[in-house]
This record gives structure tokens, C-alpha cells and sequence, in this order.
């Protein structure tokens, strides 16, 4: 029974400060939108792929231990693309103001398992200046490569290109206008349950049972005084009805 009370008096909090978690709830979706559209600068991003191999004579059969070894060898590959040794020549390359530090932050290196396939993702505020980057990287790997490792077969899969309809990857207005409010109910239930824990007011007769351990013998209601304008509208009568009177009885 204790239960059944405790969250039927859940649900009247919840209810009695509903406009104010929708209010919260409100404010934060608007803040969410208006920073999502106005203040976060859009990123783009651009995507190339390499395939790189090991070296290999004429002579030498293209086996399933050789594309082992290259699959093992994918992860040296992925540091030495943001390496500085590759990122230098392409700063330079592209007159860029980033430092190697910055532009390493831009670039992503991945490869999907069990796969000689880099891909070389960059995120940039430009898409075109995101694709320049991807391919000149990619570029400059496969002219670099075969002086810092035994390689010489890199072969570039496909370009960065720009596309007329490019859409930025972040911010993601929609997906932080919904976590927005999911905070902000959760935030306005919060605030709820606070003002309401702080509230020590008594309002019903089974708040005074509660703290006093006494019981309610009686109730007084809220008496609303009587209007002035109607004290002047009834005088009138009583004095008209009090002449009549006086009138029969004499």
C-alpha cells in the first residue's frame, strides 16, 4: 500500500510541475537548435583508398602468404601516412597553415579487417580543401613509401572528389536536437522532484496527520467575502420589504 501512495504522489509531483519540465524541456531544444545551426562550424569529410603490397619480382607467385604479411604490415602503414616524414611534404605541398600536429587530428587512417585497403579519411570545414588533402596524402605516401620500406607497388584505389549535394557529417542538427530533449526532460524531472523535496509547506489535512501524529477532527473551507456591489443591490430590497411590512401590519 506504501508503494501504491508513493507513486501516486510521484505522479501528482510530475504532474503538478509539468509546465515547468516542459518549459525546461523547450529551452534546451532551442538552445540545441540554435547552436547546431548558428555557432558550430559545419565539418566535411573526404574519403580516398590505397592498396599497398609488398615488393615482388617477376618471378614471384602472388600467394596467400604474401597477403598475410601485407595484412600484418597495415598497421606500420597507418603511422607512417600521419607520420611527418609524409604530412610535411603535403603541408608544404599545399601552402597549408595548419602545423603537423593540426593536420594529423584531421586525418584518419582505417582498415577494414583482414584487408590491404587504407582508407584515408579527412575532416575539414571545406570539402574541397578536405579532398585536396586526402589525395595529396595518398599521393605523397605512394612516391614516399618505397624510400622508407621495401615497397613498391602502392596503388591509389579512388580519388576524393566533391560532390554538388556534399552535406557536412557534423554538426548533426536533428540527432543533437533530440538528445536536447531527452536531457531536458530528464533535467526538468530532476528540478521537479528538488523544488519539491525543498517545499516544507502544509497544504492538505494528511500533510498535518503526517507531521503533528494527530488526527484531523475538522476542515474549515475558504469563506470568500461578499462583494460590496452586492450588499448595495440587496439593502434596497430588505428596505423595501421591511415598508410593505410595516404597511400590512398597520
Amino acid at each position: 500500500m506504501e508503494e501504491t501512495i508513493d507513486i501516486k504522489e510521484l505522479f501528482q509531483t510530475l504532474k503538478k510541475r509539468l509546465w515547468l519540465i516542459g518549459l525546461i524541456t523547450i529551452v534546451a531544444a532551442i538552445i540545441s537548435a540554435v547552436i547546431s545551426f548558428f555557432v558550430l562550424t559545419p565539418i566535411y569529410q573526404s574519403q580516398t583508398q590505397i592498396l599497398v603490397n609488398q615488393a615482388k619480382s617477376d618471378q614471384q607467385l602472388y600467394n596467400a602468404n604474401e597477403v598475410q604479411t601485407n595484412i600484418q604490415l597495415i598497421n606500420t602503414y597507418n603511422v607512417i601516412i600521419t607520420s611527418p616524414a609524409i604530412l610535411d611534404t603535403v603541408k608544404n605541398d599545399l601552402n597549408l597553415t595548419e602545423t603537423v600536429d593540426e593536420l594529423t587530428e584531421k586525418i584518419e587512417v582505417s582498415s577494414a579487417t583482414n584487408s590491404q585497403v587504407v582508407e584515408i579519411t579527412v575532416k575539414d570545414s571545406s570539402p574541397h580543401l578536405a579532398a585536396k588533402i586526402a589525395n595529396k596524402t595518398a599521393e605523397v605516401f605512394q612516391s614516399e613509401i618505397s624510400k622508407i620500406m621495401n615497397i613498391d607497388n602502392v596503388s591509389i584505389l579512388s580519388k576524393a572528389e566533391v560532390k554538388d549535394d556534399v552535406s557536412p557529417v557534423k554538426p548533426q542538427p536533428l540527432l543533437n536536437i533530440a538528445i536536447a530533449i531527452v536531457v531536458g526532460l530528464m533535467l526538468g524531472v530532476g528540478v521537479a522532484f528538488l523544488l519539491e523535496y525543498l517545499d516544507n509547506t502544509l497544504k492538505t489535512e494528511q500533510d498535518i496527520e503526517q507531521i503533528l501524529e494527530l488526527p484531523v477532527i475538522g476542515v474549515i473551507t475558504n469563506i470568500k467575502d461578499v462583494p460590496k456591489a452586492t450588499v448595495r443591490q440587496t439593502e434596497p430590497i430588505g428596505r423595501a420589504q421591511r415598508t410593505r411590512g410595516e404597511t400590512f401590519g398597520s
